[in-house]
């Protein structure tokens, strides 16, 4: 039996808002959170723009759990408890074992590596934190959701660049459709905001100095953000039995490799997991009212994903709602496609499509409607959305109303 896989809650954080709700007021109405980055110790990058969260949600989380996570794992703790109170679910000795996370993310504990890095090489210390390898390690956000949220099935990290959090939830939608867990908590969460991991970043030449302008003709790059979104993901028939409300059903998957190059874009492969997402899901092209896309802004990428885009779709790329939320909470590596989920998911339950801010000059290469600007009431049945990622390993979701 194909068993469906609904989503009945969502919570996230990023610059844009410490919840869901708030997260997508901003994004919905195009406000963007991209500003001077405060709050992290970046030495001689003093002045860098991003996407930060200014202040953490308060939380009930205790000092001996928080003294073993690195903030990317908060981030994604506080995410998913978030998920977990609009599901309406909780574990317990009876059925912890159905219930399982994936956490897709994009690098490992950046915080404490730095800390540990700079006290070794120049401050002189001769030992480290006890803790350091358990909250550096990629798999240690997945590990503290299990942890905080009692989940005893299926528990894994994913890692695939931009495209982890989209990674996350296609292996977290494998687990209920293979009849391993009932409900899987799924997303992504990342927090690159360390002295090394922006002068990496740096060094490609690829951030831009002022803001992010997806498909905008004077688009100069991308922009980094922090944060974490995820996702309660049930059967249909685990959330129907117990009269949950169903926010959007998880209609398809899409995944390939371009094989082509480590950075550079490709169209085909996009382009084919665009493909194997709308015959996963039994959809048409026309089927599909608003793509969320991977949307970079930068000069190649954004070029690229049009093309693979009208390669797919025909004329009916024309006929679609486009936009690119990055533009709103920037680049959030690991926790990108999950924030984005969460947009396809309320634009599914509010008929809005949020709009790709920052836009100022069209460009002939990027001429599909990308909703510039202000957002745009519509029909919204079916959301798809993009996650390409360095590496050519690309995810793609497919959302539709239940």
């Amino acid at each position: 039996m194909d068993r469906r896989v609904v989503i009945t809650g969502v919570g996230g954080l990023c610059g844009l808002g410490t919840d869901a709700a708030s997260m997508w007021k901003e994004m919905r109405e195009g406000r963007s959170a991209i500003g001077p980055i405060a709050n992290s110790e970046l030495h001689d990058l003093e002045g860098m723009t991003g996407a930060e969260i200014k202040a953490l949600p308060q939380h009930d989380i205790n000092r001996g759990h928080l003294i073993s996570m690195d903030r990317f794992s908060l981030l994604a703790v506080l995410a998913a408890r978030e998920a977990m109170r609009q599901a309406g679910l909780s574990c317990d000795e009876g059925n912890a074992h159905r219930f399982g996370a994936t956490v897709g993310v994009g690098g490992l504990g950046w915080d404490v590596m730095e800390e540990t890095y700079r006290a070794l090489l120049l401050d002189g210390a001769r030992r480290v934190g006890i803790l350091a390898v358990p909250k550096t390690m990629p798999s240690a956000a997945a590990g503290q959701v299990s942890l905080s949220l009692g989940l005893r099935g299926p528990v894994f990290g994913v890692t695939s660049a931009c495209a982890s959090a989209n990674h996350a939830i296609a292996s977290a939608v494998d687990q209920i459709k293979l009849g391993r867990a009932d409900v899987m908590v799924s997303g992504g969460s990342d927090a690159p905001f360390a002295w090394g991991v922006l002068k990496a970043w740096e060094a490609m030449r690829v951030l831009s100095p002022d803001t992010c302008r997806p498909f905008s003709a004077d688009r100069k790059g991308l922009v980094l953000g922090e944060g974490a979104g995820m996702a309660v993901l049930e059967s249909y028939e685990h959330a129907t039995r117990r009269g949950a409300t169903i926010l959007a059903e998880i209609a398809g998957v899409g995944l390939s490799a371009d094989a082509f190059h480590i950075a550079a874009p490709s169209v085909e492969g996009p382009a084919s997991a665009m493909r194997a997402c709308l015959a996963d899901a039994g959809l048409n092209a026309e089927d599909v009212d608003y793509l969320n896309a991977h949307g970079t802004g930068t000069k190649s990428n954004d070029q690229t994903e049009t093309a693979a885009i009208k390669r797919v779709f025909g004329n009916h790329a024309y006929l679609m709602s486009i936009s690119s939320t990055k533009s709103t909470h920037a680049h959030c590596l690991g926790a990108a496609s999950a924030l984005e989920m969460i947009a396809c998911v309320m634009a599914i339950q509010e008929d809005v499509v949020p709009p790709t801010a920052n836009y100022r000059e069209p460009d002939p290469a990027c001429d599909l409607d990308i909703t510039p600007n202000v957002p745009r009431e519509r029909k919204v049945r079916v959301a798809m959305s993009n996650a390409f990622a360095m590496g050519g390993t690309n995810a793609v979701l497919a959302f539709r109303q239940v």
